[in-house]
């Protein structure tokens, strides 16, 4: 899907580049929605990998707008396919269903541990920030702001 793009995507296309039998997507994989959530859950693993790898989410002695920051840059850095799929499966939601639980998913394993630093609320339009910061990246092209993206993360954290 990373060359093609969720328009490319078939069972057929699957197998090519996994070098399978096509029954072997079609028995794994019944709908193309199956597959798409199957890909959806393995991108989200990227985010989320850089997030447990830093560990900074749970140290209350850190600063968390610093923090947030220096994730969605190391992450908008990281692989440009993966993190374009990424954003692509997760917009897709919004016209497949099957895979809107796997995106409030993503969204809630963001929310909870910054629930635990802030409080819901707070935590809820901070991952709508950080959303809404990476998908202007990658829409237009520009380069990722760090000391942006740093200050308008600390003015909503108060």
């Amino acid at each position: 899907m990373g060359a093609r793009g969720i328009a490319g995507l078939s069972h057929r296309t699957v197998a090519a580049e996994a070098d399978v039998p096509l029954g072997s997507t079609t028995y794994h994989f019944r709908t193309l929605d199956e597959l798409m959530v199957a890909a959806l859950r393995q991108a989200n693993e990227g985010f989320a990998k850089v997030v447990a790898a830093r560990g900074a989410l749970e140290d209350p002695r850190t600063d968390l707008a610093s923090d947030l920051a220096g994730l969605m840059g190391e992450w908008l850095a990281g692989d440009p396919t993966g993190v374009e799929l990424e954003y692509e499966l997760y917009l897709a939601a919004l016209r497949r269903p099957a895979l809107r639980p796997v995106a409030a998913e993503w969204v809630q394993s963001l929310v909870d541990p910054l629930a635990r630093r802030t409080d819901p609320v707070t935590a809820r339009a901070l991952v709508a920030l950080m959303d809404g910061i990476c998908l202007q990246v990658l829409l237009t092209g520009t380069p990722y702001d760090e000391a942006y993206a740093r200050e308008a993360l600390r003015r909503l954290i108060g």
